[in-house]
């Protein structure tokens, strides 16, 4: 798959094939420019392929109609996005509404997602945007992202605008939600210690290109190339250490 803006002189993306398992955390990493986010959004049609064609359950995207596409797949970027004049209640319910799920059982939604992220639903229901924080924020958006129960969740550096202590906790809040959720994940960071935490399945990019992937201990331990190895650096123990502190994370 390539992917070109329409006022650029070279490809976003260039020549990539990726499958992303069903159920798994996968990471795009890599520094800006790369391309990362530009493959992410061509999951969903934000950005449409050039060359090349996407599958999303084994049909075609490009068949189907992109609003119906967006609203079976969250997404979840740095800004946000709630709807300011929306209370949290709301701004959650934005997709079910769309689907016309019945009132009662979209109420019951919101009080549920507003466990899942750890917020408590009689605090947090009917306050707005404006009285979050900026974590309380991120995690009203996740909630919003997997309100219908997508098949799939892309994030764009949810975590990139907080605080380290608040990211931290975030990082385990969505490790832990995607895991009870059995939830396809495809997240973007140029943070090295943020994708080490997350991932179960690593990609590697540099202009344009895909140049590794595979399960985070292999990447480390075998990285094939001299970019993969220099982005992960040479401390081989703390990166284990990482992915040991993932795999004692509670589900």
């Amino acid at each position: 798959m390539t992917a070109r803006y329409a006022d650029a002189d070279r490809d976003a993306v260039s020549d990539v094939s990726l499958a992303v398992p069903a159920g798994s955390f996968t990471v795009l990493i890599g520094p800006s420019g790369c391309g990362k986010s530009t493959l992410l959004r061509t999951a969903n049609r934000l950005v449409v392929p050039t060359a090349g064609r996407i599958t999303l359950d084994g049909i075609d995207t490009a068949t189907l109609d992109p609003t119906v596409l967006r609203r079976s797949i969250g997404y979840a970027i740095q800004a946000v996005g709630l709807f300011p004049h929306m209370t949290v209640a709301r701004n959650i319910a934005v997709v079910p509404d769309l689907l016309e799920w019945p009132r009662e059982r979209i109420a019951a939604r919101v009080d549920e997602l507003l466990a899942l992220v750890d917020l408590d639903p009689a605090r947090y229901r009917d306050r707005f945007p404006r009285d979050l924080s900026g974590g309380e924020a991120q995690r009203v958006g996740v909630a919003r992202a997997i309100a219908a129960r997508p098949r799939a969740l892309l994030m764009d550096e949810p975590f990139g605008a907080v605080d380290a202590i608040v990211r931290a906790s975030l990082q385990d809040e969505i490790l832990r939600i995607a895991r009870a959720l059995a939830t396809t994940v495809l997240f973007v960071t140029h943070d090295v210690d943020e994708a080490l935490r997350l991932a179960d399945r690593l990609v590697v990019m540099r202009a344009g290109k895909i140049v590794r992937e595979g399960a985070p201990v292999d990447v480390i331990a075998d990285p094939q190339d001299d970019y993969v190895r220099d982005l992960f650096g040479d401390d081989e123990l703390r990166a284990f250490r990482l992915l040991r502190a993932r795999r004692a994370l509670p589900v």
